[in-house]
């Protein structure tokens, strides 16, 4: 009896050392050299604390470069959520909408006061602070996100079921002249 548990014990082990966990896969390797990236899935309880983190991030960077604090606005939070999915529906970064709206028309059409500073887009895997850091490298990216004018940042997303994620961050400055709608309507 000792024996067949001492052998059942050992054969276990046996198999349990032929498996690795999680933590102990290794990271494929993309072309490039660098880790393919994993699955990021948003859950439905997740918006604010994404929200918040990039908010705290870019207001982090703001403040490095000199520039004042955003505040997260739920009017300019509707317009980039409405081009985030638009662009998963166009299946294509790009700056206009499907009804050739505008940055311009999506922040006029929800009632935001103020002026339109920026707009930046994304289509990737990566996470919210993953793709901050790829619009801080771009320098078009880094003048919306970094302009001292804007007061107030909208931020929204739409993930598709294979997990891409179309990423949406729109700035603007209260109290500036209200935004005018763009002739292409």
């Amino acid at each position: 009896m000792n024996r067949r548990t001492f052998l059942a014990m050992a054969s276990a082990l046996a198999i349990t050392a032929c498996t690795t966990t999680p933590t102990e896969v290794p990271n494929k390797l993309g072309p490039d050299g660098k880790p393919l990236p994993r699955l990021y899935r948003i859950g439905p309880g997740d918006r604010a604390k994404i929200q918040y983190r990039l908010l705290d991030s870019v207001n982090a960077l703001r403040q490095a470069a000199g520039a004042p604090a955003l505040s997260l606005d739920s009017k300019l939070n509707a317009a980039a959520a409405t081009h985030a999915r638009d662009m998963s529906v166009q299946n294509r970064p790009w700056h206009f909408g499907s009804d050739a709206s505008s940055p311009i028309d999506r922040v006029a059409r929800v009632g935001y006061q103020g002026r339109l500073v920026g707009e930046t887009i994304s289509e990737t895997y990566e996470t919210e602070l993953e793709t901050l850091a790829a619009w801080m490298e771009e320098p078009s990216t880094r003048t919306v996100i970094l302009d001292p004018s804007a007061t107030d940042v909208g931020f929204e997303w739409f993930q598709e079921d294979n997990g891409k994620i179309w990423w949406c961050m729109v700035l603007g400055a209260a109290g500036g002249a209200p935004v005018v709608t763009s002739s292409l309507q």
